[in-house]
């Protein structure tokens, strides 16, 4: 009876690894990564209680693609856009356009800054030609009338790179809105020039 007791305790914890506490994907503003390093979206099937084995087989079936995009950031005087190769990976195409936005979040040269830092970038999904991007803005994230403007146009370039993306509607918090940050009118979606 003991040896059997001995045995379940053993046997119940087998093959059990813990697991981190799987992203949000909201944005990143507050985010420990290394600058320099590519920006990856997180992984959509994290935790699903997958063994060791499998997790090796699951990866080797979907690796991370790597791609280099041009994002957008000013000065301090906010006056015109300096652009940045970036270094971005993803699992899927869909993940891509999470990860360009979260490029605008900081930039690589300390002389520039990036209009989007404090802002939560829920989601990015494209359908029929339309990106769709949900995202939070907290006071703190909101900027004047030029900026504003500037950080509108750096998201646009970004996102148009992508030549399948036609059309960027931005959504705050789920609601379609007239301004993001009460200066610069938006177009329902915005289009490619």
């Amino acid at each position: 009876m003991g040896m059997l007791v001995v045995l379940l305790l053993l046997s119940s914890g087998c093959g059990q690894k813990p697991q981190a506490a799987p992203t949000t994907g909201t944005g990143n503003a507050g985010s420990n990564e290394a600058v320099g390093e590519p920006v990856a979206a997180a992984p959509q099937n994290e935790g699903q209680g997958s063994q060791g084995e499998d997790n090796g087989k699951e990866q080797a079936q979907s690796p991370l693609q790597t791609t280099s995009i041009e994002a957008y950031y000013t000065d301090d005087n906010m006056l015109e856009l300096t652009k940045e190769t970036r270094q971005i990976s993803f699992e899927s195409d869909q993940d891509k356009y999470l990860a360009a936005l979260k490029t605008l979040q900081s930039s690589e040269n300390t002389g520039l800054f990036a209009l989007w830092e404090k802002a939560f970038f829920h989601s990015a999904t494209l359908a029929d030609g339309v990106l769709t991007v949900d995202m939070s803005l907290p006071d703190e994230a909101r900027q004047g009338a030029g900026g504003e403007a500037l950080a509108i146009e750096a998201l646009t370039k970004t996102l148009f790179q992508f030549q399948e993306v036609n059309a960027i509607e931005l959504l705050v918090d789920g609601e379609k809105v007239d301004t993001l940050m009460g200066h610069v009118e938006l177009d329902h979606p915005l289009l490619r020039n």
